[in-house]
């Protein structure tokens, strides 16, 4: 792996409530390489998004609060630590070093300005250009990412503007001033299958043309095997996976990664009914540290599992899981409930 663009390390991330305090993000570590697209993965509730919240210094404070770790940003001129950075210094990353595609565009977009100057603002902001150079800039953005008639639809405001244009919109925006890193929250959610599957191949060119590390963010599994290089598995605000997409796919070794495949219908399996999860997710109020938390849902779990929660494993060099079960007991289960195995290197057997 190339020398990483962004180092997360042992992050935590905590929201008071009068019930106790929520732990949204637990001790999450994993690096970032310069063009690569890691998928992070788990059920609605998981951390998922706080996590990209954290990262930029999005998290409302109060409640939410960032209590533990580090977002290492390296560059040419040193690494920027971006937890202890003030509002003001953050401000500068944003949209320009780091940018977002947020999950919902029509309430992310403002409705009162106009398109054209929404996504010219980063333009003006990070690269001093003048009102005119930007909107210029903004329709040839626009042209850029698919929207027909740029030049009309930039005086448009975002309610004339259909779901798939309002977020091609916003991957416009993000890519404005050719950050390094490109964080999309769910960027296919609400939109129809055809939608998706353009805004996906339109996501894919762009990364290409411009060479941003891409964070993706989302519960398909079918997109991050298409999209991602390396995938972080969440549950509980803990990783509690991570590898290579043909390691996560071929290779998976946590029981909750067995169950969120799983649950994703195959073309090659007819007949069966898609199995589940059995349970809820955690409530992260005032959560227990000391265990798994996907205890309470687990087929396998045992008294370890109730005493820790386990160091991460290293199964390959890329590839490493948090679990009690034995390596072998992992491989035979996988089989025994996916019906695929392989070895370490990836190749399905």
């Amino acid at each position: 792996m190339a020398e990483p663009i962004l180092s997360v390390r042992n992050l935590r991330t905590t929201f008071k409530s009068q019930a106790g305090v929520v732990k949204a993000v637990n001790d999450v570590s994993f690096d970032l390489a310069p063009g690569e697209t890691l998928g992070v993965v788990g059920e609605s509730g998981s951390g998922k998004t706080v996590l990209s919240l954290s990262i930029l210094g999005l998290v409302p404070d109060p409640p939410g609060k960032i209590v533990g770790g580090e977002v290492l940003l390296h560059g040419d001129d040193g690494t920027l630590d971006l937890t202890k950075m003030s509002e003001s210094q953050l401000r500068r990353v944003r949209g320009d070093d780091i940018a977002m595609i947020f999950q919902d565009p029509m309430t992310s977009l403002n409705p009162v300005f106009k398109i054209g100057d929404q996504v010219s603002e980063p333009l003006r902001i990070h690269r001093g250009r003048s009102k005119k150079q930007a909107w210029g800039d903004a329709v040839e953005l626009l042209s850029r990412v698919g929207i027909p008639m740029p030049e009309k639809r930039a005086s448009q405001y975002p309610h004339e503007f259909s779901g798939g244009m309002r977020q091609r919109a916003m991957i416009a925006m993000a890519l404005a001033n050719n950050p390094k890193i490109l964080i999309a929250d769910e960027p296919t959610t609400a939109l129809d299958v055809t939608i998706q599957a353009q805004i996906l191949e339109l996501m894919i060119a762009m990364q290409r043309d411009f060479g941003s590390a891409v964070i993706l963010i989302t519960h398909d599994l079918g997109v991050v095997a298409g999209m991602a290089d390396r995938v972080l598995v969440m549950y509980g605000g803990r990783v509690v996976e991570s590898g290579t997409v043909d390691e996560i796919y071929y290779h998976p070794q946590h029981p909750y990664t067995w169950g969120l495949l799983g649950s994703v219908p195959r073309l090659d399996v007819r007949g069966d009914r898609l199995s589940t999860i059995p349970g809820q997710p955690p409530n992260l109020l005032n959560m227990d540290d000391k265990t798994c938390p996907f205890a309470h849902r687990c087929r396998w779990v045992h008294d370890e599992c109730r005493k820790a929660f386990p160091a991460p494993e290293h199964v390959s060099a890329t590839h490493s899981v948090s679990c009690t079960l034995d390596r072998a007991r992992r491989e035979q289960l996988a089989v025994e409930e996916l019906g695929v195995t392989a070895a370490p290197g990836g190749d399905a057997a």
